[in-house]
């Protein structure tokens, strides 16, 4: 008998075919019907705008009328806040304080997030401690003595306090993201950067500045809205009619016998537009900031 022939026979295993693959792009979620995603949205988004309808109804309908509808269209309300209550130097007063505090907090963040990234010392926690500590402050706490050390520098009625005392308030947290930032880029990369010669100061403005992009604009963007729209610091420290800021100029168009809803509403919309158009501008960057940091470790 030949080997082929005593060799027992082996039983064939019929497997069954393969599972169809999903359709290229199919979610979990393409099974759910699509009411049930677009009515929550839609209720959402209902009660989102209806107040910024509102807003733009008192706006823009002629003083006195009651239709829900923004017609005739006047910009009378605009044209009396911008120059008749002086919104058009709230606004530069604004936009000066909302730049210099961005500026300032973002330089001083970026060099205070480095040394905490970067360095270890003795008090290394309890400066973390006390930075995280200093987030549970109301900054109504901070005005006594921030008033005292600004009247010993004779800075009371100049915006320069401002622009200290947002800095000062937004520090402890932007320097925290930014450490966070810092300690996502490989260490690697500036001893790579030391050995081809730089030293610390160009291999960090070389290699690691680019790279904290998303989160130096997340920063700078929330320290600039931030301060934008505060309205304690500019009204204790602010005593001249020309220096304030548009959070006080909408505080003055209330009193307390009547308040000119057409020209309040107008102001709102005033602003709220540079906050508007700095989100649409760094959202993408914003976005990409706060989930990923400075770069994928």
């Amino acid at each position: 008998m030949s080997i082929k022939e005593a060799a027992p026979a082996v039983p064939t295993v019929r497997t069954s075919p393969p599972p169809p693959r999903p359709a290229k792009g199919h979610r979990a979620w393409d099974e759910v019907p699509r009411w049930q995603i677009y009515l929550p949205l839609g209720i959402y988004l209902l009660f989102t705008l209806i107040p910024f309808y509102w807003i733009l109804l008192f706006a823009l309908r002629p003083a006195g009328s009651t239709s829900l509808v923004p017609w005739p269209m006047t910009f009378d309300h605009f044209d009396k806040v911008w120059n008749e209550r002086s919104f058009g130097t709230y606004f530069q007063n604004s936009v000066l304080v909302g730049l210099a505090t961005l500026v300032m907090t973002t330089v001083v963040a970026l060099a205070g997030g480095y040394a905490l990234a970067r360095f270890d010392f003795k008090v290394k926690r309890a400066f973390m401690l006390a930075l995280l500590c200093s987030q549970f402050v109301p900054g109504a706490l901070l005005l006594v003595p921030l008033f005292e050390i600004f009247a010993e520098l004779r800075m009371i009625n100049s915006l320069g306090s401002v622009i200290l005392a947002e800095t000062v308030f937004q520090l402890p947290l932007s320097m925290i993201l930014i450490s966070n930032f810092i300690k996502n880029v490989p260490y690697s990369l500036e001893e790579a950067a030391w050995v081809d010669g730089c030293g610390r100061l160009r291999a960090f403005r070389v290699v690691v500045l680019p790279l904290l992009r998303p989160g130096l604009i997340a920063v700078g963007s929330f320290a600039f809205v931030h301060s934008w729209n505060h309205f304690l610091f500019a009204l204790m420290f602010l005593n001249n009619q020309e220096k304030q800021t548009v959070p006080v100029g909408l505080n003055t168009l209330m009193s307390a016998d009547s308040v000119d809803l057409g020209a309040l509403a107008a102001g709102g919309i005033i602003a709220a537009v540079p906050v508007v158009i700095v989100f649409a501008f760094i959202q993408k960057w914003l976005i990409t900031g706060f989930s990923a940091g400075a770069v994928k470790g």
